[in-house]
């Protein structure tokens, strides 16, 4: 560091880092926090336990900057739920905004689910800071197109909770999804939370 300026990482330090990250994401989706051990990372990153050490203190640095990584993902389909748009076209864009993630990011649901299921040790800052004001915000949308007539009156909280269990049940259960599933799950999905969420909606 020179001049109290932090040295830009090189390409390689990035890379590593990368490789490190994407391993750990497997083996948290996987195993868990608790069941996950930096050996497990270190064997999926192809890289020794003493490089890992290097570029992080340990299992807990590495959790928490997944966590941090994938919150901001997370928020981003609830953020772009607009106040002046029409009730039913943004309610059901953020429906399929979640079951495409549920699609594209599995590793990312199950990181985010083991971590609630164990009480949100290292995200409970994050949903009061974050979750909370955005989550609020959002009820407080949909209770204004519930009050003018726009949509059914639903408790606009546990219609995002509703939202939140139907799409990413695909990501969290994707094992018992498909071997239940005649034919590709995520093309049925769609077309059926289209239809729930418009006849739960439907005024």
């Amino acid at each position: 560091m020179a001049d109290g300026v932090p040295k830009k990482p090189t390409r390689i330090q990035q890379r590593n880092r990368h490789l490190i990250l994407d391993a750990a994401l497997d083996v948290f989706s996987a195993h868990g926090y608790r069941g996950a051990t930096l050996d497990q990372i270190a064997e999926a990153a192809g890289l020794s336990k003493p490089n890992i050490l290097y570029y992080f203190s340990g299992k807990e640095e590495i959790h928490v900057t997944l966590l941090n990584q994938l919150m901001e993902t997370w928020l981003d389909p609830l953020v772009e739920l607009d106040a002046d748009g029409d009730p039913m076209t943004e309610l059901l864009d953020y429906v399929h905004r979640k079951i495409d993630m549920a699609r594209d990011l599995p590793r990312e649901s199950r990181l985010f689910a083991g971590e609630i299921l164990q009480g949100a040790p290292r995200m409970h800052p994050h949903l009061e800071s974050d979750l909370k004001p955005l989550f609020d915000e959002k009820c407080g949308i949909i209770q204004g197109w519930i009050d003018a007539g726009k949509i059914a009156p639903v408790d606009p909280r546990h219609l995002i909770f509703s939202i939140w269990s139907t799409t990413q049940h695909y990501a969290d259960f994707d094992v018992q999804v498909q071997v239940l599933s005649d034919q590709e799950p995520m093309e049925g999905a769609r077309r059926y939370l289209d239809t729930l969420f418009r006849r739960v909606l439907a005024v």
